[in-house]
This record gives structure tokens, sequence and C-alpha cells, in this order.
């Protein structure tokens, strides 16, 4: 694949930017600058500028990637003025790129330096865990912005941090403990309720907590640690998976102050999306207003978590079939990523998009909060490849957790659930819920099983609207059905807090 001529002076722009860029990072006060107000367009192409850059040294210095290249039918990266356009460029995945070559061929010069890396791995909950490389420059800008990120979000510190993510070799627990250390007073417990609680009341209520690790070890914290939050300043954040509105409420509701999320992965980086206050703002709006989600929403369903994120970093695509791409441009990365697909369906929508959908409306982007930015917006509707075909609809994760939360009675009884699909004797589809009831809880009565789960789908009917049209059409004897198991019982039996959870099986 030849260089075009008009790449040239593109790749000396950029070198130039990126000098730029990292003396703005340097400091805190100086990287509010690059988040100045009016430079929607400017940041979009940048973006796009740098991951031709990012493309350029991949295709010279990376051999997995120039094999990748090879292997795939022959695309190019076309211009449209100095703006590249890469939609003919192969998509890479797991499957077809970090699997089929080692791990030092995927690395930048074809080797694993021999000092300043940190191997971790993803937690295996798809199957066999996967190695990672993260080189000494990759890991003190996800730092700087991990700093800066902290700062925005929940205010200026001091902070006292509770790393609650998995810890060991996992890939979130090990960045977040080397990129906050020196910003925040910091604790990593893992996933450990008794540690956590024993840590509030040993420290006090004199302290402002900032608890992270996944939404449902979050909500067992809150419902099991016996303390009373209100007490504390504790606010949250999250990762790993998607988080209802209605479990947002029921955390704030219970004396949690603030919950956010932070959308990454360990594929790739570890926040490459965060939520806002406008963010929020927006989604509580959508689920207001059914004329508007009408409008945006791709696809059916709960409604997606909603991030922004910044381009200049991070070039985000969908396919056709709205699986998101991701390009990392920044040049430092060890193992470069060339629109990889993480198979998560997201929808990409640029601020000024939004802001024309908001005014017709009636709608300004203050009514949702008081400040905001003009960054892009990434809808995240969860993983692609956990929703469950069932007659003609598809049932997703977030839609279940939507419709728990949703039925007071089931809201606090219940732990964790799981999905299992399986075809009958006939071929005939058959979709149980098992929903595992959190610890001391008895098991409901059978009277009180039935009424459950008509609640439980009543709800999920209004959650989504595929499945309400489904239900129509499902024998009475082949409606699907949900089962109590008690605390850590059946499917629930080998979960590892750890990990993220497996929310779909086959019988």
């Amino acid at each position: 694949m030849k260089t075009s001529l008009r790449t040239y002076p593109v790749l000396l722009l950029v070198r130039v930017l990126a000098a730029w860029r990292r003396l703005l990072e340097w400091r805190q006060a100086t990287m509010r600058l690059l988040f100045l107000p009016h430079m929607e367009a400017l940041r979009w192409n940048l973006g796009k500028l740098k991951a031709l850059a990012v493309f350029e040294a991949a295709r010279r210095r990376t051999p997995a990637y120039r094999a990748f290249l090879a292997s795939q039918p022959a695309g190019r990266v076309r211009f449209r003025g100095l703006v590249p356009d890469f939609s003919q460029l192969p998509v890479m995945d797991k499957e077809n790129y970090v699997k089929p070559y080692a791990i030092a061929a995927r690395c930048r010069g074809g080797r694993v330096p021999a000092q300043g890396v940190i191997v971790d791995e993803s937690s295996g909950s798809s199957g066999v865990p996967t190695q990672w490389v993260r080189g000494k420059a990759e890991r003190l800008a996800n730092k700087r912005m991990m700093e800066f990120g902290l700062t925005h979000l929940v205010g200026p510190g001091p902070h006292f941090v509770l790393n609650a993510f998995a810890m060991g070799p996992w890939a979130t627990g090990v960045n977040i403990t080397m990129g906050l250390t020196d910003v925040a007073m910091l604790k990593s417990t893992g996933p450990d309720v008794s540690k956590i609680a024993h840590t509030l009341r040993f420290f006090g209520p004199g302290h402002r907590y900032l608890i992270l690790g996944y939404p449902p070890f979050l909500k067992l914290l809150v419902d099991t640690a016996g303390l009373d939050w209100t007490a504390y300043d504790v606010r949250m954040i999250y990762g790993g998976e998607g988080l209802s509105e209605r479990l947002r409420t029921y955390l704030l509701g219970r004396g949690i102050r603030q919950v956010y999320g932070s959308l990454g992965a360990s594929d790739l980086e570890l926040n490459f999306a965060s939520e806002n206050d406008f963010t929020i703002g927006l989604r509580q709006e959508l689920l207001r207003r059914p004329a508007l989600a009408s409008r945006l929403l791709k696809f059916p369903g709960a409604a997606p978590v909603i991030f922004q994120f910044n381009p200049a970093d991070f070039y985000l695509e969908t396919t056709t079939d709205g699986e998101l791409l991701v390009t990392l441009c920044r040049p430092d990365y060890l193992s470069p990523k060339i629109r990889y697909n993480l198979h998560d369906r997201a929808q990409v929508v640029r601020f000024p998009e939004l802001k024309r959908l908001l005014a017709s409306c009636g709608l300004h982007p203050r009514d949702l909060a008081p400040h905001f930015s003009d960054l892009p917006l990434l809808l995240h509707y969860g993983r692609a490849d956990m929703a469950v075909a069932y007659f003609g609809c598809k049932i997703a994760p977030p839609d279940v957790q939507e419709a728990l939360l949703g039925v007071p009675e089931l809201a606090e009884r219940v732990a964790s659930f799981t999905l299992f699909t399986s075809e009958g004797p006939l071929a005939d589809k058959q979709l149980r819920v098992c929903l595992e009831l959190a610890e001391h809880q008895p098991q409901p009565l059978p009277a009180a099983t039935a009424a459950l789960s008509e609640l439980f789908f009543a709800e999920l009917r209004r959650v989504n609207q595929d499945f309400r049209e489904s239900w129509r059409m499902v024998p009475a004897g082949q409606r699907p059905r949900v089962e109590f198991c008690s605390f850590q019982t059946g499917p629930f039996q080998a979960a590892d807090l750890r990990i993220k959870h497996r929310y779909v099986q086959a019988a």
C-alpha cells in the first residue's frame, strides 16, 4: 500500500500539533485550553489527522498490522481536501487481529520493550484472559487525563479514593491505582464490602470519598455495608458496564452524593469517554420525552448511557450494524489500534447535530445542565453480542436492569440476574430470567413468584417496545418465566465479584 503524496504535509502538520499538545498537557491549568468552546470542528478533524499519522506509523513499524493489511482486501485512505477518510481500511478485532498475531508483532518495532512496560489482562469473562502490554508514555498520558477528569467531574481535592475494581493482574484496578496515587489518598480494596465499610468507619465522615467499581458491586455495597450513607460525603464512579437512571436514582436516594460513569476497555484504554452532568441531563430528558428519544435514538430498548469524548485523542466510528470502532490517535501507544471493533452497539453524535435536534424540540443545551462542552457524544447501548433474540425482538441486559429497578418489590431483594435461552423439543424459543436473591433474602412462595413475575414482565414490556409487541405473539405455554435463586446458588454459585458478570448464558 503506497503513501499518498498528500499524506506527507499532513503528517508534518500533525507532528507540529502533537508537540504543541504535549506542552499543554504538562499542567492541569493549560490542559483546559484543549477543551475551549467553539473548537468542535478543529478537534474533530485533528483527530482524523492524528489517526492518519498513527496508521502510517503502524503500517511501517508494526509487523502485525503490516501483515494484517496484506491479508485483507485492498483498502486505502481517501482524502477530502486534507481530511482523511478511513472507511476503506479493514476493521480489526480480537478474533482477526489480537489472537492470530503474537504480542511482540503487535507492538511498534516488533518487540516488547524490556523495561517500563506494565502487563495486565482482561477479566476473561468471555473466555481465556487476554494479555495486554502498556508502555510508559501511554500510561503517563492516561494518568494526566485521569487527574484532569477527576477534578472536572467531582471538583478539586483532596479526595480519598477507594478502588473497588478487581486488583491483581486485571487492567482496570491496576491502572487506576497507578494513575491516581499522586493526586489522592488511595486505598485499593478490590470489590470487598467489609473492607470498604471498615475503612469508612475507621477514617470517619471527615473525608470526601470517591468509590470506584462495577455497578452491581456498588449496589451491593450500598445495600449490605450497614452504613448510614447520608453521614458520609461519598461519590461513585462506575465502569465495566452500563448503569440505568433508576439505579443512579436508587444510589442517590440512599445518600450517595454523585454517580458518574466512565467508558473504557482493556483492549484499548482505561477511559476514552465519560459521563457528566450534561450527558446525564440529556439521558433523563430522553426518558421524559418519547418524541425526543424517537428522533435521536437508533436502537430500541432501555435508554443508552451517554458519554462525551475528545475526538482529538479517540476517533470513533460505527459500522453499518451500529458497532463501535475505535482508533487510538495518541502516537505513544505501544500497540496501535486502528478501527478496532469492541463489538459494542453505539451511536456517535456530533454536538452541532445534537444542538439542532434539541432546538427542533424547543430545547437548548443549558436546559439540560448549566455547564456543558461541545465535545461529541457517544450513545452506548451495551454489548452487541449480549442481546437475547426472542420472538423477533432483542432483549439486552440494560433492559432487564431497568425493569428490575422499576419494580420496588424486586429492587432491594435481587442482587443479580442472568438470562438463559434455549430451544424446546419442537425448536420453540424459550427464555428464563434467573434472579439471584440478595444475601439473607428468603425464597418467595409460589404465589408470590407468580405475582412478581407478572410485575417484572409488565415493566419489561414498558421498557422495551419490541418486547411488548413480541409478547402478543408468544403462545401462553412458551412465555418466558422468572426463577429465583438463593444467594450464590445455581448459576450464581461460581460468580466472581472481581470480574464482569455473565448476563447471557446458553441453557
